[in-house]
């Protein structure tokens, strides 16, 4: 047996039905379609997700999950391990030599300090907020927390 002998089992498979061939065929004129309204036009019928006329489910659902709330002030974080790497002993740290050292890329958007790591440097804060354990580890070395100008 080669595969050019093989065929389908007998009474398995049916010719397709060609629609629009004249009226001889038995699926002309009309082809199948029923005489008139929507689904007998061409492009007739509604797309996916139609429901009648009611507001469909994918509009009725909100695009995203939760609640935005458009007042929140979003701050650039920056750690004091960060400050201890970039900064030398006695620095001021403000918007202007944080953008200057390349540590955040917009000096409009407010930046609070966050005590993840170690400092040992004395340093000059005046951000727009520090945490508490921030504020604790850079007075701890030597430092001081000002408010910011």
């Amino acid at each position: 047996m080669q595969l050019n002998d093989l065929r389908p089992a007998e009474g398995s498979t049916k010719a397709r039905k060609r629609i629009g061939r004249g009226n001889a065929s038995g699926h002309g004129t009309t082809a199948g379609r029923g005489t008139k309204g929507q689904l007998s036009r061409s492009g007739g019928g509604k797309g996916a997700g139609f429901e009648g006329g009611q507001q469909p489910l994918a509009m009725r659902l909100p695009k995203l999950p939760g609640f935005i709330h458009h007042g929140r002030i979003e701050y650039t974080p920056v750690n004091v391990s960060r400050l201890e790497a970039v900064f030398a002993d006695g620095d001021v740290v403000d918007s202007e030599t944080l953008m200057a050292k390349g540590v955040i890329k917009h000096d409009y958007i407010p930046v609070k300090v966050l005590g993840d790591g170690e400092i040992t440097k004395k340093l000059t804060v005046r951000v727009d907020k520090v945490s508490a354990s921030a504020q604790a580890k850079i007075e701890a070395a030597g430092g001081k927390v000002e408010a910011a100008c």
